[in-house]
């Protein structure tokens, strides 16, 4: 089975006797190596306990929608939020309906209807009710809207019956999902993406650095692996587990995240500097720790060698995505990079703004190209990177800019 490795799964369980498989779907996703929160309908509650679910899951079980316990902590926005992707399985005929008409009267119908995350539902119900025309209807109608719909199989039903309604099994289930964030988008190629920051030295106890905690780095490795490249991810120091799949080269300075960035882009496709290199370093980095003894020091700084603008302009270079951390005039400032250094795609962010700086969890960008500036909406990072790995991908299916230096760039 594909992995689940770092992805944040919502596993929503509606009323059906199919709930009791859903023990066995959290083990499943939970091997996989997703983190799972569990949801559950009133109905679902009456025929699995949710303790069974929090016991398994090692996290308390969402079920009312006007908690306000839940609402100041993991309420349906949070939910809706924090989730790669939901589940719901098993999904009921009645939930079907309300998810057809928008209709959000409980918790896991509202996280739904507020997330902007891939959506699967497993129908599970007797097969008298798979075979009427509104229910093929109603999935047609979700099908449309990009829900994906999976099964459900055929087989002994717990009614006795014996037919279509029955609820995939949770190994496919599993694999299934999974199958969600395996793209193809980028098979076959060699992605290398720098993340974190670079520390320069001024003595061997001290350094100059910055805030950058390398979380959308490594969320962009983890992306354009799930869509199938070979990623080596070039990091600064940062305190994140390496995404499985993908290639780990760690530096410390900004001079060797150059050396390592040009041992590798030779037979890359694309290079992504996610990293927030540091601009200057020490130009004489003491050899022995530097005492105090005066009110001031001062210290003479010289220019770190800039990684991007030397990629982008190597005789046989790779598609070069450049990233600007700003805290005023957002486009200008990123239309300028993107003319000045050469790049074939800039991506900009405001970090001084509240939530989306360095460290947090979610990021809101401006993707600047020749072709123009386009604003995807404020996503936790892992969702964000996913969508501009396939934003990178297409632009890459497309007519392949003029880089001669006569060629009239985006001023």
């Amino acid at each position: 089975m594909a992995t689940l490795a770092n992805k944040r799964v919502l596993l929503g369980i509606t009323g059906g006797i199919a709930a009791y498989k859903s023990a066995t779907l959290l083990r499943l996703l939970q091997q996989a190596g997703a983190e799972v929160r569990i949801a559950m309908t009133a109905a679902a509650t009456e025929f699995v306990a949710p303790l069974t679910f929090q016991a398994l899951s090692g996290h308390p079980v969402h079920c009312d929608l006007l908690d306000p316990a839940a609402e100041a902590a993991m309420g349906h926005i949070a939910l809706a939020r924090w989730a790669d992707a939901i589940l719901v399985a098993p999904a009921s005929a009645d939930f079907l309906a309300r998810l057809v008409h928008g209709e959000a009267p409980d918790l896991l119908a509202a996280t739904c209807l507020a997330s902007r995350c891939p959506l699967a539902v497993a129908p599970a119900m007797n097969q008298g009710m798979w075979s009427k025309a509104v229910t093929a209807e109603n999935l047609d109608r979700l099908r449309a809207r990009g829900i994906r719909v999976f099964g459900p199989a055929a087989g002994y039903q717990a009614c006795g019956d014996i037919g279509e309604g029955r609820m995939e099994e949770p190994e496919v289930l599993a694999a299934r999902l999974a199958e969600l964030f395996a793209s193809g988008a980028l098979d076959g190629r060699k992605v290398v993406i720098t993340a974190g920051p670079t520390r320069e030295a001024i003595d061997p106890v001290r350094y100059l650095s910055n805030h950058s905690s390398g979380k959308m780095g490594y969320a962009l490795a983890a992306a354009a692996a799930d869509a199938g490249a070979a990623v080596v991810l070039i990091s600064g120091p940062v305190a994140l587990a390496v995404p499985e799949r993908v290639r780990h080269i760690a530096v410390t300075s900004a001079v060797e995240m150059l050396d390592a960035c040009l041992a590798e882009v030779a037979d890359a496709d694309v290079f992504i500097a996610a990293a927030a290199v540091a601009d200057y370093r020490p130009r004489n980095a003491a050899a022995q720790k530097i005492k105090k003894s005066d009110a001031t020091l001062t210290i003479e700084l010289e220019l770190n060698p800039d990684i991007v603008a030397t990629v982008a302009a190597l005789p046989q270079r790779p598609f070069v995505v450049g990233f600007a951390a700003e805290t005023e005039n957002l486009l200008d400032n990123a239309r300028g990079k993107l003319a000045r250094k050469g790049l074939d795609l800039v991506i900009a962010n405001d970090v001084s703004a509240p939530g989306i700086g360095f460290g947090s969890d979610d990021n809101q960008v401006l993707v600047v190209s020749p072709l123009g500036p386009q604003r995807p909406p404020r996503l936790p990072k892992a969702q964000l990177a996913r969508l501009l790995i396939d934003q990178i991908a297409q632009a890459m299916a497309g007519p392949a800019p003029d880089r001669s230096p006569s060629a009239e760039r985006l001023a």
